[in-house]
């Protein structure tokens, strides 16, 4: 659903839109233009996702950069991860290769745009009531590529499934929210919730929620509705796939076909993609994207993100986890230092809680915590440890966090601290140290909406409440928030949330990192997307190759 809230002019039916859209694309315009146009005359698109008050959102097709697409052509992509676990099966999915390819060959529910916000899909629409109630009406004439028609039994087994605990879905516990999902007709799902949730059509987007056929349970290839067809699969060495002609998206993909490898080493990917080995890989060092875009062939491409490596100051530890001294170590935190020096500019400063500037939820107005070594050094004294010896674990496994240990160390020496630093292997850093210490590191990648993050690293009793901060106020609001549905008084909610994390909350978030990939300019209609590199791993079926 939309956060844009306004009076509607003239109301066009799908149809409608599409033939209006058409033509104007005919006289040579441009998607995006054509809709900023119908958008600008009072036209309002009900292809365009916008929220009517009847809680109702229709399908988007998101506008293709400038320049006219071109069909044909192969490439070959490379993602930093891959292994033998590598799956075809959306729910198993865990890697960047592994999201890559199930975008290829499934499609979902619902789909984000660039700025996150839901938008239908493989539904045409849906509606809701009370944020509990959840109808889907499927779209017409979608096929899988055998030729089956989707119908809403594939939807309920490819949602409920994820509640087997057998089945090892990484999303399960998301999906447990699931009270009931039941087809109300061969076009038409309704789920139930156990609790209002606002974000479901959020959390129906990722690629774990992606639709398979009903009673699928062999995935030794993919068959989905996705823009490619799988003709060869091999784990942990590579995947192929080739267009479908039949593509629930007129027009769309653009390519022939399609191959995603690993090469986890970062100076390999570089060398092969400027060497023309492949055309395209995420996961990009900084220090890499200057000789890249030297080539004068090839480009790099940031895409913002609310990727992070935060400073953990454990809550329940003595004597870290004193309000003072936690505001001691944020406050020797230099945002712009980490910024220019760590991450070579290709970070955004943070403010000390997860919702990055540019989100839809981002509070406005927060002062920004700046670095302050006379206000650091006068918490410390009020946490009466000046003097004192601290360890503070980091490692290379947490982006960034080894010279960040080292800039503090630097500036703890000022003031009267003797911070040790304590560099631990990346390997077993997850399970032997993380939150294990009075003072560490985390790394939190991106999640599609505000709610996910709150709840599974700040919430209370959270798995992942990394600083073991408890605050029975921000629960109270993380609860209000995910039920509600209007979208003014949501955002409120969550910017609470956020002064809340910023000022009492057991974590420092000094930036949010860029995420790097790097391209063949010969590739068009490449684009950012928030929750991750290769266009949050969906790239797909947006790209073309120039003649």
């Amino acid at each position: 659903m939309n956060n844009k809230h306004k009076e509607f002019g003239a109301m066009l039916n799908p149809a409608e839109s599409e033939r209006i859209l058409n033509a104007a694309m005919g006289r040579g315009m441009s998607r995006r233009d054509a809709l900023r146009m119908m958008g600008a005359t009072g036209v309002v698109i009900t292809g365009s996702g916008l929220l009517g008050a009847s809680g109702a959102a229709q399908a988007q097709t998101p506008a293709p950069a400038a320049g006219t697409p071109k069909r044909g052509g192969k490439i070959r992509a490379a993602a930093h991860t891959t292994s033998t676990s590598d799956t075809l099966d959306p729910c198993k999915g865990a890697t960047a290769v592994d999201y890559t390819r199930h975008n290829m060959f499934y499609s979902g529910l619902t789909e984000l745009d660039t700025k996150l916000v839901p938008h239908p899909a493989l539904a045409e629409e849906f509606t809701h009531e009370g944020a509990k109630v959840w109808r889907f009406k499927l779209r017409k004439g979608v096929t899988f590529h055998d030729g089956k028609p989707l119908t809403a039994q594939d939807v309920v087994f490819s949602l409920l499934r994820h509640q087997d605990a057998a089945l090892g879905s990484k999303v399960r516990s998301v999906a447990m929210q699931f009270e009931a999902v039941k087809a109300i007709s061969p076009s038409e799902v309704e789920v139930t919730l156990t609790v209002a949730n606002a974000d479901l059509p959020v959390i129906l987007a990722a690629s774990h929620f992606l639709i398979i056929k009903d009673a699928t349970t062999a995935f030794m290839t993919a068959v989905g509705t996705g823009p490619y067809k799988c003709k060869e699969f091999r784990a942990g060495v590579r995947s192929v796939g080739v267009r479908n002609e039949n593509f629930w998206k007129p027009g769309k993909p653009y390519l022939d076909e399609i191959e995603i490898i690993g090469i986890p080493d970062e100076a390999a990917r570089v060398n092969a993609l400027l060497s023309g080995d492949i055309h395209l890989m995420n996961n990009m060092n900084p220090r890499s994207a200057q000789r890249v875009n030297a080539s004068g062939t090839h480009a790099s491409m940031e895409t913002k993100s609310s990727l992070y490596t935060d400073l953990i100051i454990r809550q329940n530890a003595t004597p870290a986890g004193s309000e003072d001294f936690t505001l001691a170590m944020k406050y020797m935190l230099d945002r712009e230092q980490i910024r220019d020096a760590v991450y070579r500019g290709f970070a955004t400063v943070g403010n000390d809680h997860p919702i990055q500037p540019g989100h839809r939820y981002y509070v406005e107005g927060l002062p920004q915590r700046a670095y302050d070594l006379d206000k650091a050094k006068f918490h410390l004294e009020k946490a009466g440890l000046v003097g004192a010896t601290m360890p503070i674990v980091c490692t290379p496994a947490a982006e960034g966090s080894v010279d960040m240990a080292a800039l503090l160390q630097q500036s703890a020496q000022k003031i009267g601290l003797n911070l040790t630093v304590n560099r631990v292997p990346a390997d077993g850093y997850w399970s032997n140290h993380w939150m294990k210490h009075p003072l560490g590191f985390g790394n939190i990648n991106p999640r599609p909406s505000a709610d996910l993050i709150f709840t599974q690293f700040f919430q209370s009793d959270a798995a992942w409440n990394e600083s073991g901060w408890k605050n029975p106020q921000f629960d109270q609001l993380l609860l209000q928030a995910r039920a509600e549905s209007d979208e003014a008084k949501r955002k409120k909610l969550y910017g609470d949330m956020q002064v809340l994390v910023h000022e009492k909350g057991g974590v420092g978030i000094p930036t949010f990192i860029s995420f790097i990939d790097g391209y063949d300019k010969r590739i068009q209609g490449y684009g950012s997307v928030p929750l991750g590199g290769l266009m949050g791993y969906a790239f797909a079926e947006h790209i073309w190759l120039a003649a």
